[in-house]
């Protein structure tokens, strides 16, 4: 009989909880020979502490090296909790983007990914996202866990989801061997496409990354065409200056709800934009907390920055499918103060560094 994951790692995503009891049923769930992965349990005694005795609390996980580069040649299999039994409910294996290298991987499985799913609906309702909408998603699929993600959010909080595939690995290589017209041309070749599917069909919801949604508002016809249709449109992947933001949800898209979410496959999840925030502001970022937390921190001491302040993203992914603490983001943010009641770090106006990992960061369009 398989052991039962501790009760409060399945706890539903807004249940109230304390955070360091959390941490400590997540490093018994971890490190337990009968319930860890094989990684993680090979891993444990390089680490120089026992994360069942000695990480007690949320602070605590910052003993844990950054072993995210590791994730590039560690099987799949021995990412998977033992505590999931022999026949796992694997939903798939994704892979980040390869912007700095190989790609690292990781695995989603199935009960996480119905947490993240009811997680995020819940936020798309706090913005006034309609439900029962057909969704466009402009996004990349294939290893990329982005598309899982907006598969699952447009069949559960919609009822379709059209997709557009979008290769930023190509982009990326296209930039950076000085291709720019091919560049240019593969994403107007993506907003033609989606420019088909909006004609075509009753769409509700676009999601599409802020470099595609510039290229969408220089096309008058297809402005006209969006705030016809689509009622809410979600944007992610790369970044959205203030300015533009204001301007799409004042001038360009005024009847549609602009909505943002910030996520990566190293975290493997998504934050949402913070409900209720004035229009002149920044875009804050909430993260969901305690499973998938920021700090925003100094990127030599890895000490916290002040509020209002910016610094690097660092994350902790902490749940019963995965685990990976202390893990430095490529991103740059501004910390803010996290809702009331919540551990970690909101963040918002997010950038990525100029290198990372000693390669320079491409963003694309994704």
């Amino acid at each position: 009989m398989l052991p039962a994951v501790p009760e409060v790692l399945n706890l539903p995503f807004d249940a109230p909880l304390d955070p360091d009891e959390f941490v400590r049923a997540a490093m018994e769930w971890h490190f337990n020979p009968e319930t860890g992965s094989p990684y993680w349990l090979e891993r444990a005694p390089t680490l120089g502490f026992d994360p069942r005795a000695d990480v007690r609390s949320h602070r605590d996980l910052a003993l844990f090296p950054n072993v995210a580069a590791e994730l590039r040649d560690v099987r799949v299999e021995d990412l998977i909790p033992r505590g999931y039994g022999p026949r796992p409910d694997v939903v798939g294996v994704f892979e980040s983007g390869g912007t700095t290298g190989a790609p690292k991987r990781v695995v989603l499985l199935r009960d996480w990914l119905d947490r993240m799913l009811a997680w995020s609906n819940a936020n798309l309702d706090a913005h006034g996202f309609g439900r029962g909408a057909n969704w466009l998603g402009i996004v990349p699929t294939g290893p990329h866990i982005v598309g899982e993600f907006f598969r699952g959010s447009a069949t559960t909080h919609g009822t379709h989801g059209f997709t557009i595939d979008l290769d930023p690995r190509w982009v990326k290589r296209l930039i950076a061997q000085g291709r720019g017209h091919d560049a240019d041309a593969y994403a107007e070749h993506l907003v033609d496409q989606a420019e088909c599917v909006l004609r075509s069909q009753d769409i509700g919801v676009l999601t599409i990354t802020p470099s595609l949604l510039e290229r969408v508002a220089r096309r008058d016809d297809l402005v006209k065409l969006v705030n016809e249709k689509v009622r809410a449109i979600r944007w992610g992947g790369t970044r959205l200056d203030p300015d533009s933001r204001q301007i799409y949800r004042t001038e360009v898209f005024p009847g549609t709800v602009l909505c943002g979410n910030y996520g990566s496959t190293m975290i493997l999840g998504m934050a949402g934009e913070r409900p209720g925030l004035p229009p002149e502001g920044p875009c804050v970022f909430d993260a969901p907390g305690p499973h998938v937390t920021f700090s925003v921190v100094d990127p030599q001491t890895l000490r916290p920055v002040g509020y209002g302040e910016r610094g690097r993203v660092l994350v902790n992914h902490i749940s019963a499918s995965f685990l990976l603490p202390n893990n430095l983001e490529r991103d740059l943010a501004t910390r803010i103060e996290p809702p009331a009641g919540r551990v970690g770090d909101s963040v918002a106006d997010i950038a990525p560094v100029a290198t990372f990992e000693n390669e320079t960061v491409i963003e694309g369009v994704y």
